[in-house]
């Protein structure tokens, strides 16, 4: 699986406004319903998912990135974007440290392997330092969409 599988460029945030977990997950996800990959009567309990999801434990895997994620019958496809913050944000991370990548995804319960198929694929590719790099210094969506696009022809060599 790739990015462009499931990333909605329409919905990346170059730069993120928020400074909580909450603040975040919620300013990603008012991204995808501006969109149009959501719908406006869904956002609150999307948002409310993801939450309670990150009760579980947090998403935010160290070395400055998070994948905030849930299922949620709200959606028809999985979807997905991301989101970088130039300062970073508390995220009860793993490592302690903040958060400056996020990758939020939302799939249909019933396709739980398209689920799996996308965190694998953040998950090898965020392993790769030159990507994790380049995409905290990025300052525009277009930048963002062209490391993705880079990383889907594995020239990150991951």
């Amino acid at each position: 699986m790739k990015f462009s599988d499931f990333i909605c460029t329409k919905a990346i945030r170059a730069q993120l406004a928020a400074d909580n977990k909450r603040d975040v997950i919620e300013e990603l996800v008012d991204s995808l319903l501006q969109a149009g990959e959501i719908d406006a009567d869904e956002k609150a309990d999307i948002v409310a998912a993801i939450m309670k999801r990150e009760e579980l434990g947090s998403t935010g895997i160290g070395r400055g990135v998070a994948v905030p994620h849930t299922k949620h019958s709200g959606v028809g496809k999985l979807i997905g974007t991301v989101g970088v913050s130039v300062d970073g944000v508390d995220f009860n991370s793993l490592d302690g440290e903040k958060v400056q990548l996020f990758f939020v995804l939302i799939s249909p319960p019933d396709r739980p392997g398209d689920h799996l198929r996308a965190l694998e694929n953040i998950s090898k590719q965020l392993r790769g330092e030159t990507f994790c790099r380049f995409l905290k210094q990025s300052r525009t969506a277009g930048d963002i969409q062209q490391l993705l696009e880079e990383a889907d022809n594995s020239q990150f060599g991951s």
